[in-house]
C-alpha cells in the first residue's frame, strides 16, 4: 500500500486546523482524527469549558459534509433525532421528514441528559448507519460519524448511558483543562467569535471517505493481531472486572490502530499503536465490580495492567 503525500498533507492540515482552536491538546486531537479516519464514533467527557463543542466545530469546519447538532435535554423525543413520517392530505400518503442524525457529522451534545428511551433511538444509527421509523429503513449518508459530549460532575437530570450503547463508541476522550501558557496564549489571543469561525475548510467528504478506506488497507502482522487479541480477553479475565471488552471492542480497537498508523505515515501497525489506544479504546466498555469501585481502581488503570501483563511480539532478526 502506497501512502500519498496529498493525503499526507491532507491529515496534516486537519489537525492543524483543530490545534488553532484548541490549544496544547495535540494527544487528544490525534486520536480525534484517528476514529474519524477509522470510521468510529466518539464520546468527549469533560467539565464545562473545556471546548469539547468548539472542537467538534471546528473538526465540521474543516471537512465540510452536513453537519447537525442535537441539544440532548429530558423532553427530546426518538422522532426528534430520526426524523418522522407526516401525512399530507394532497398526496394522501405519508413523507419522511428527515431528522438531524441524516447528516454526516452529529453531535450529541450533553446526551446523558437526554431519556433512556431517546439514547437507544441512537444505537441502529451507531452501529448499523441507519434508522427505521414507522417499519420503513433509511440509509444515513456516508460517512456517518457521532461525537457526543457529556458533562461527568453534574447528575441532577442526567441518565447513564447504557453498556450497549457505550460499546458503540469507539473511543472516549478527555480534553481536561490546558496549561498555564496555553491558557494564557488563548486569553491574549482571543477577539471577538470563536477560534472556529475563521477556519477555513481544508477537506471534502469524499477526502474522508477515501482516507478511511486507505486505513483498511493497512497492513496488521498476525503475531501484532495475536497480541490484541491477547489485550482483549486479558480484559476479560481480569479478577477486578464484571464484563470485559466485547468482540465488538476487539473489531473497533483493529480499525483504530490501522488508522494510527495512516496518522503516523505508516502502512503497517506496530505494537506501540495497539498500547497507545487500547485505554481511549476500551476503558469505557469495562465494568468493574463492585468491591473494585469503592477500593478506587479505575478501568483505566485496569487496562493499563493488562497492557503490562500482555507479552509484546518481538521481532527476531535472522
Amino acid at each position: 500500500m502506497e501512502i500519498y503525500t496529498a493525503d499526507l498533507q491532507l491529515c496534516s492540515a486537519i489537525r492543524h486546523n483543530l490545534e488553532s482552536c484548541i490549544l496544547g491538546k495535540q494527544q487528544e486531537i490525534e486520536q480525534l482524527l484517528i476514529a474519524v479516519l477509522a470510521g468510529g464514533h466518539i464520546l468527549i467527557e469533560d467539565v464545562p469549558g473545556t471546548g469539547k463543542t468548539q472542537l467538534v466545530k471546528a473538526l465540521a469546519k474543516s471537512i465540510g459534509g452536513q453537519f447537525r447538532r442535537i441539544q440532548c435535554n429530558p423532553d427530546l423525543l426518538p422522532t426528534d433525532i430520526t426524523g418522522v413520517s407526516i401525512y399530507h392530505p394532497k398526496e394522501e400518503k405519508f413523507r419522511f421528514r428527515p431528522g438531524p442524525v441524516m447528516s454526516n457529522l452529529l453531535l450529541t451534545d450533553e446526551i446523558n441528559r437526554a431519556t433512556t428511551k431517546t439514547q437507544s433511538a441512537l444505537l441502529e444509527a451507531m452501529e448499523e448507519g441507519s434508522v427505521t421509523v414507522d417499519g420503513a429503513t433509511y440509509k444515513l449518508p456516508s460517512p456517518f460519524i457521532m461525537i457526543a459530549t457529556q458533562n461527568p460532575i453534574e447528575f441532577e437530570g442526567t441518565y447513564l448511558l447504557p453498556e450497549a450503547q457505550l460499546d458503540r463508541f469507539m473511543m472516549k476522550m478527555s480534553l481536561g483543562y490546558p496549561t498555564e501558557a496555553d491558557e494564557r496564549r488563548m486569553v491574549l489571543a482571543r477577539g471577538g467569535g470563536h477560534p472556529s469561525d475563521a477556519l477555513a475548510q481544508v477537506a471534502e467528504v469524499e477526502d474522508i471517505e477515501r482516507l478511511q478506506q486507505q486505513a483498511e488497507l493497512v497492513h496488521v502482522d498476525d503475531a501484532v493481531g495475536d497480541y490484541l487479541v491477547r489485550i482483549i480477553r486479558g480484559t476479560r479475565e481480569h479478577p477486578n472486572v464484571r464484563l470485559g471488552a466485547s468482540p465488538r471492542a476487539a473489531v473497533s480497537l483493529m480499525k483504530a490502530v490501522k488508522a494510527c498508523a495512516l496518522v503516523q505515515q505508516r502502512d503497517y501497525v506496530i505494537p506501540d499503536d495497539v498500547k497507545r489506544l487500547a485505554v481511549p479504546v476500551l476503558a469505557h466498555r469495562l465494568l468493574l465490580l463492585p468491591e473494585a469501585r469503592m477500593n478506587g481502581i479505575l478501568a483505566e488503570d485496569t487496562i493499563a495492567e493488562v497492557v503490562r501483563q500482555t507479552a509484546v511480539p518481538v521481532r527476531l532478526e535472522r
